[in-house]
């Protein structure tokens, strides 16, 4: 009788594992999926850590995942920063912007490499626009506060950010947020960009519906303006961190779309 319910309990946890296989396979990317890269840009006062949850999200799905660093000293620095990510991939990739982070991927995104943009409550100035027009004839966001270093590199005032970065993001977290907040060179706001790579690449956006630095109609403005896919999200600015499924999602669906179209 032993020996019978042991190996009863046995093949019962065989087809266990198995069932658990065949779901986890399930969610991975088809092996004849032609883009299976992506490249993730962060923004302005953040640094590439904060990709984390979207990064094991599409790691665990199959996808090869490069975070970039940007140092946020000239939209030209970032620019270089990405394209560097760019010539390490292997194939193409989707290049995902949050932020500042998209006016970087609308200047990098030209690149042979690119398949697809995705902007995550991201800026998307046309070329021959700055990133500072892209505010223009929108209420300025009074509860995402910034301070200016005399040498003019911005900081997200110290009592605002989290209720104007980060209001869905735990005390800790956004104080350890907002006390490794990487500043960003203001001169790059003012910067023309040279190229509008969402003129020629397909484009999806993932708007935060309770984003306080950005006013909500200037996010939407931007997203129909470049045609993109629109997903929105209950969520901060900071939803890339706090929304890693939903991002993810995006980026991944970006990537079947492309693919199918190849």
């Amino acid at each position: 009788m032993k020996t019978k319910t042991k190996m009863f309990v046995l093949a019962a946890a065989a087809a266990a594992v198995i069932g658990l296989k065949s779901a986890n396979a399930s969610d991975t990317i088809p092996t004849d999926q032609t883009v299976r890269n992506v490249v993730l840009v962060h923004g302005a006062f953040a640094d590439g850590s904060g990709w984390r949850g979207v990064y094991d999200e599409l790691t665990t799905r199959g996808y090869r995942v490069t975070i970039v660093q940007n140092p946020l000293t000239s939209l030209e620095d970032d620019v270089a920063a990405t394209k560097r990510a760019l010539n390490r991939q292997d194939g193409p990739a989707i290049l995902v912007g949050h932020s500042w982070g998209g006016t970087v991927i609308t200047e990098a995104g030209v690149d042979q490499k690119v398949a697809g943009l995705v902007y995550v409550s991201a800026l998307s100035p046309d070329a021959g626009e700055t990133t500072a027009q892209q505010y223009d004839g929108f209420p300025a966001a009074s509860e995402f506060v910034i301070d200016t270093s005399e040498d003019d590199f911005a900081y997200v005032d110290h009592e605002k950010f989290k209720s104007g970065f980060a209001h869905d993001v735990s005390d800790a977290d956004a104080a350890f947020m907002r006390d490794s907040q990487v500043p960003l060179n203001l001169a790059a706001f003012g910067t023309k960009l040279k190229n509008a790579a969402w003129r020629s690449k397909p484009s999806w956006a993932v708007i935060a519906t309770e984003d306080k630095a950005f006013d909500q109609a200037m996010l939407i403005h931007m997203a129909e303006r470049i045609g993109a896919k629109i997903t929105k999200v209950s969520a901060s600015h900071a939803l890339f961190m706090t929304q890693p499924k939903v991002v993810a999602d995006t980026i991944d669906e970006a990537a079947q779309t492309v693919s199918s179209q190849h």
